[in-house]
This record gives C-alpha cells, structure tokens and sequence, in this order.
C-alpha cells in the first residue's frame, strides 16, 4: 500500500464538509502547517475541529476560523484568538473546553479502544455538568466519553514512507495521540526517509496508524508570543 502523497492538497481528497478533524499541535508548536493551508485553500465547511486550541488569528488553525469554516471547537486553551472570542460571544462558533489533562486523555482512550473513563478532573464545576458521576473508595469521579475523529492531521520531524514517525522535543504534544484516534490519520514531514533510514528506538509513532505521508515545505514555525528585553 503506498502512503506517500505529493501534495497536502493531493493528501486530503477526501475532505468533505461537515466532518471531525484532529490537529496536533500546542499553541503554534508542532501543527500540520501544509495540511491545514490545504484545508483553508479546499473551503471545506462545517467542520468540527479537536485541537488544544486554535492558533491565533492569523496563523495555525486561526486561518480556518477566518474563513468560516469551523463551526464547533473542542479545545482546552483559547486566550490567543480574538476571532474564538468573538465568533463564540456572538453565537456562531460552537466551543467544547476541557480541561487539558482530561483532552489529552479523552484522545489517548479514543485511540486505544477505550469508549469512556472516570477522573476526578472537574468534579462539582461546570465540566460535570449533566455528565454521569461515581464514588470509587470515596472519591468522586467524572464519567468523560472517547473521542476520535474522522481525519487526524499530525506533524513530525522525521518519517519514512511507511509511516513510521519520529517527533522533535515539544513539538510532540498531541500529535502522537491524535495519530492513534484519526479513522484516517495523514501525517506531514519535514524529512521523509526510506524505510530502515529510522532507528526503531526512536519512532514514536508506528506506521500502522498513519494511512497517509507527505514531505510539507515551506514551514514558518511561527512564534506565538515574542518577548525581548533591551540590551545593556
């Protein structure tokens, strides 16, 4: 089977309106900048978005919201995005937050299989609202479902045309789990190798999850919060 796309564009042919999507990525560190410049270019709306959270707003996942094209969120952060704030106040974005262990941990159960968990995480707040609740050794714990999504968008440093992905440093964050819970899981590379070029002690993420690779280009890395002090 070959996994090996030219293009972002070529990549998510399949793409249609109205679907749930993954994006790894924290703030603006390790996000699938190709695919989702594809996403934008595409127009595909409707789209119910799972990410941390949604860049700014004017890069990342930011751009999506520009254009309309997300109608519900389901993030843990969304400080940084004026665009959230106001599509959210004014009723025209659905938004889902979590807390951001709790995310983390509804994307790893989703890839493994496991429908839903207990955690203590929320219990008497707003995250509890209208949401199964149980005492286990007298502690209280939330009932919080799976979740997976239909395409899964991840970026790693290195891969080869199997799939196998090796991420760098912090620039992991969610992409590995948001390997394991996409139906479809494409994955954009700064450098895609020949199978045996990775050292198996060093691949994060098998192959078996990823259905789609690309070698993405042209990455800006954007810094999301520059700060600087002057020189003596």
């Amino acid at each position: 089977m070959n996994k090996v796309y030219q293009t972002a564009d070529e990549a998510i042919f399949d793409l249609e309106d109205d679907m749930t999507i993954m994006s790894g990525g924290f703030g603006l560190c390790g996000n699938p900048e190709n695919l989702i410049r594809a996403i934008a270019d595409k127009g595909t709306t409707g789209l119910t978005v799972i990410s941390n959270n949604c860049g700014t707003d004017d890069y990342g996942l930011g751009i999506l919201l520009q254009n309309r094209q997300i109608v519900k969120m389901v993030s843990s952060y969304v400080g940084e995005n004026k665009n959230f704030e106001t599509q959210y106040l004014n009723g025209e974005l659905e938004v889902e937050l979590n807390p951001q262990g709790t995310l983390a941990e509804r994307i790893r159960a989703g890839g493994a299989g496991i429908p839903a968990f207990y955690t203590p995480t929320g219990y008497g707040t707003l995250v509890a609202e209208d949401k199964e609740t149980r005492e286990f050794d007298g502690e209280h714990y939330v009932l919080e479902r799976a979740l997976t999504a239909d395409i899964a968008i991840v970026k790693a440093q290195k891969g080869d045309t199997h799939g196998n992905l090796v991420f760098n440093a912090t620039a992991r964050n969610f992409n590995p789990l948001m390997a394991m819970a996409g139906k479809i899981t494409i994955a954009e590379v700064e450098e895609l190798v020949e199978p045996g070029e990775l050292d198996p002690d060093e691949i994060h993420t098998p192959g078996v999850f990823v259905q789609r690779i690309l070698e993405g280009s042209d990455y800006q890395k954007w810094i999301e919060q520059r700060t600087t002090r002057p020189r003596p």
